[in-house]
């Protein structure tokens, strides 16, 4: 086949994309990313609401409008539930839904990026890594960075953790699925016993309590801001990004003769991926399988254009975590229950069936 008839294969592959049922497409994701950005908030509402000190509905909003300045109502309660409300439970559940949306936005993009249905940062250790680096910096008091610390080591262990994966699958300059998802999962129980290690040797009480408070995540105004920044900079970039994202879907050569550098856009993207990776374990402890679950059910509803998916895998995930950590908070109160458990609990589940369904397709095709 020529250059020019592979080129323009590829052409009308993306035009038949974009052009079948255009309108109805666009219905669509209007709906839907409506429907989640109302489902959104009414799960913020009522995680404001739900806890050890239960408050309104009503007076959540009366509480939320009057912090922002709006006194359209006179304030019927107390100035403890108001501290509870604004302080206390409105920086967790804005961290779980930056953190669910920047999850199941770096799992699109992964499973693009390696062409892989089953690739996302737990499962391929990348996770595992951010977490090896942030109780790394907890563990020996490590501020080269002042308050950013954590947040660089875990961005480090993540990259290398992700890197170390694609090198060790990456045989005969081809990967298959099962070696990616093979590898990940070795390196993660391998990064996880070098932290298991780690805790078990410190002989510091303080940094193992404080490590176990990290991985229940926990966050404050003055720190919101940085998984914010990586929320935003991921998905902005990600976006710019889509139309090489879907070229990936047609395989790294078709790729590549439409324009595509594959190993230089796909380096500059684990680094962004490891990045906000980080920045969302370091600040919200170790979270597995958003980032594998929202993609494919978002794709079943939107189609597979990451300019679609991309933000409606978003809104999705800030809807499952903020939801999961909802549950995390109230199953065993008083007692909490780290958000991960419950992910990994909905999560396995999910990865099982993907893999019988896989199997019975015979999708375990290479990946240049």
């Amino acid at each position: 086949m020529t250059r020019t008839t592979t080129v323009t294969s590829v052409e009308t592959r993306v035009r038949r994309r974009r052009t079948t049922e255009p309108g109805e497409g666009r219905t669509r994701l209007a709906v839907t990313l409506l429907v989640l950005t109302a489902l959104l908030v009414v799960s913020a509402v009522t995680g404001l609401a739900i806890g050890s000190v239960q408050v309104p509905p009503a007076q959540v909003w009366g509480i939320v409008t009057h912090a922002l300045g709006a006194d359209w109502q006179q304030p019927d309660w107390s100035r403890a539930r108001q501290t509870i409300v604004v302080d206390v439970r409105a920086p967790r559940v804005l961290l779980g839904a930056v953190t669910g949306a920047g999850l199941a936005v770096v799992g699109t993009a992964l499973q693009a990026l390696v062409r892989n249905p089953l690739a996302e940062p737990y499962l391929l250790g990348v996770s595992s890594g951010a977490s090896l680096g942030a109780v790394s910096v907890i563990v020996f008091g490590v501020t080269l960075f002042g308050p950013v610390s954590l947040s660089v080591a875990a961005f480090v262990g993540a990259l290398g953790a992700l890197l170390l994966v694609y090198a060790t699958a990456r045989t005969g300059g081809r990967i298959t699925p099962s070696r990616l998802v093979l590898s990940g999962v070795a390196i993660a129980a391998m990064l996880t016993a070098v932290l298991d290690l780690l805790l078990l040797t410190t002989d510091r009480g303080n940094e193992t309590r404080a490590v176990l408070a990290w991985t229940l995540g926990g966050v404050d105004w003055g720190t919101l801001w940085l998984p914010s920044t990586a929320l935003l900079l991921g998905v902005g970039v990600l976006l710019a990004q889509a139309r090489n994202l879907n070229l990936l879907l047609a395989g790294e050569e078709a790729a590549t003769t439409m324009g595509l550098d594959v190993a230089r856009f796909r380096a500059r993207l684990f680094v962004l991926l490891s990045l906000v990776t980080g920045v969302l374990v370091a600040a919200a402890g170790p979270i597995g399988f958003v980032g594998l679950m929202t993609p494919h059910i978002v794709r079943l509803v939107v189609g597979g254009d990451h300019r679609r998916v991309l933000p409606t895998a978003a809104l999705g995930g800030a809807v499952f975590l903020v939801w999961a950590d909802i549950a995390a908070r109230t199953i065993a109160a008083p007692m909490e229950i780290p958000v991960g458990v419950l992910t990994a609990l909905c999560g396995g589940p999910f990865f099982l069936w993907l893999m019988r369904r896989d199997a019975r397709r015979g999708t375990d095709r290479g990946v240049a």
